[in-house]
């Protein structure tokens, strides 16, 4: 089965590092692969209200919903590449998640089960050469794909705080290189057997 990468870029700053450090990433997937590059800055997706228990349910979405569920179901692995903003996702990033708490019973009761299988990745740039500061990152998406059971591939971690300042972390660039080379586990939470 061909793989199908959906790149969701989700920082305040166009071009940054965790975006350069991605497409240095994906540079070593192969020609066969297909990669969607969607900025979720620049797509107009409303914020998230849930209404999910209101009277009648959740309202339908918008073409933009639609059409980023579509590109979220077409992708064999999902890459949320989002600076590390107060230690956790971008609220870019995190919108785009709370979109699937709707997705789950609207517009698509079989949401979860569609998900389950695919990977889900993280790819960040920090200000701070302590890469455990990016536990509450890697965590999010962990319990993420756990909850979904999807697999984890994990976070590709990058030092830089200017603009281009990653293309100077050597050990990211290395790791970059291998990054989407081997099948991701099935994401367990700790507490499972």
């Amino acid at each position: 089965m061909s793989r199908s990468f959906l790149f969701l870029l989700a920082s305040a700053r166009p071009d940054g590092n965790s975006e350069l450090l991605a497409r240095a990433a994906a540079q070593q997937l192969g020609a066969d692969t297909e990669q969607t590059w969607l900025d979720l800055t620049r797509l107009p997706l409303a914020d998230y209200v849930d209404e999910r228990h209101a009277p009648g349910g959740a309202t339908d979405g918008d073409d933009v919903e639609a059409a980023l569920h579509r590109a979220t179901l077409d992708a064999s692995d999902i890459v949320i590449v989002s600076p590390l903003y107060w230690y956790s996702v971008s609220s870019y990033a995190k919108r785009y998640l709370d979109y699937w708490s709707k997705w789950l019973s609207t517009p698509d009761p079989g949401f979860k089960e569609k998900m389950a299988g695919r990977t889900l990745w993280g790819v960040t740039a920090m200000a701070h050469p302590q890469e455990e500061l990016a536990e509450p990152l890697r965590l999010t998406l962990h319990h993420t794909a756990a909850y979904m059971g999807m697999r984890f591939g994990g976070v590709l971690l990058g030092n830089g705080t200017r603009p281009g300042h990653v293309l100077a972390d050597e050990r990211a660039a290395a790791r970059a290189k291998a990054f989407f080379a081997d099948e991701a586990p099935l994401a367990r939470f700790p507490y499972e057997g």
